[in-house]
């Protein structure tokens, strides 16, 4: 539908706008103004949703916060998007060992949870960024395999393909400029979806303990922090919770909404 795609776009445009503008629109720094006289402030002037239990403004530190979540997801995504198309192109075009090699590396993913492959990563690796973005990198490559070894194999065989063949094109020219380009549209709508998936991620994660290291702004940290004061101060936990669900929510959408306007038969059979 246009309107997932719509609300989706203005739900990911403000989060983005958000995290470029943080240092214009936060009112204060999100870690050095710290004042324990204004901890668990409630909402209000000057704090706009509150402070936390060392007197930091939730605000701030949410703006602050949005860029490392973004980054996370986006960086993430790349990774897995890359991983991803490149087995599963290769897979598909070239068939035989390497088909069924692939194929078992991603039944072996798809069987475990990503979450769980991802916390066995940050265990060995330790926290912190470069450890959260290899963790997440690895972990959710393989339904944009399956797609793209789907994708492909249905173009293999097409003419514009074989006339490539006929024309003396490497393998190489062929995956990149014939079947790569014609994959595209499927590759974003996961890609997209993905991004959401991995901000959720990247607050569990954080949320554990073994994500981004305080006192580096992030949603899921400011989650953790927030668990003592659910009772004296929980605006401390549902402003970051509210992030993430705006966030996810908005990636979502125009996930679904790109589907939709890509895909032909999915846009017939909802009119």
């Amino acid at each position: 539908m246009r309107f997932n795609f719509v609300f989706g776009l203005f739900l990911v445009s403000v989060v983005v706008l958000a995290a470029l503008l943080a240092g214009l629109l936060a009112p204060f720094h999100p870690i050095m103004d710290a004042d324990l006289m204004s901890s668990e402030l409630p909402p209000g002037a000057p704090h706009w949703m509150g402070t936390d239990a060392q007197g930091r403004d939730v605000l701030s530190r949410i703006l602050y916060g949005a860029r490392v979540s973004l980054m996370v997801g986006v960086v993430s995504q790349i990774i897995n998007s890359t991983i991803g198309a490149a087995l599963g192109i290769s897979a598909g075009y070239f068939g035989g060992v390497w088909d069924d090699f692939v194929n078992g590396l991603t039944n072996v993913m798809l069987a475990i949870p990503s979450l769980v492959f991802a916390l066995a990563i940050m265990a060995v690796l330790g926290p912190g960024l470069p450890s959260l973005l290899i963790a997440l990198g690895l972990t959710n490559w393989s339904w944009t395999c399956r797609i793209a070894r789907g994708s492909t194999l249905s173009l293999k065989s097409q003419s514009f393909v074989l006339a490539a063949k006929a024309a003396g094109f490497s393998d190489w020219n062929i995956m990149r400029t014939q079947i790569l380009p014609n994959i595209v549209g499927p590759l974003l709508v996961i890609g997209t979806l993905g991004i959401g998936s991995a901000v959720l991620a990247e607050a569990a994660l954080s949320f554990l303990g073994i994500g981004i290291r305080p006192p580096t702004p992030s949603w899921g940290n400011m989650l953790t922090d927030a668990r003592e004061l659910l009772r004296t101060a929980p605006w401390a936990a549902i402003f970051p919770g509210l992030a993430i669900f705006v966030t996810v929510l908005g990636f979502n959408l125009l996930g679904d909404g790109l589907r939709d306007m890509l895909d032909p038969h999915m846009r017939t059979r909802r009119e």
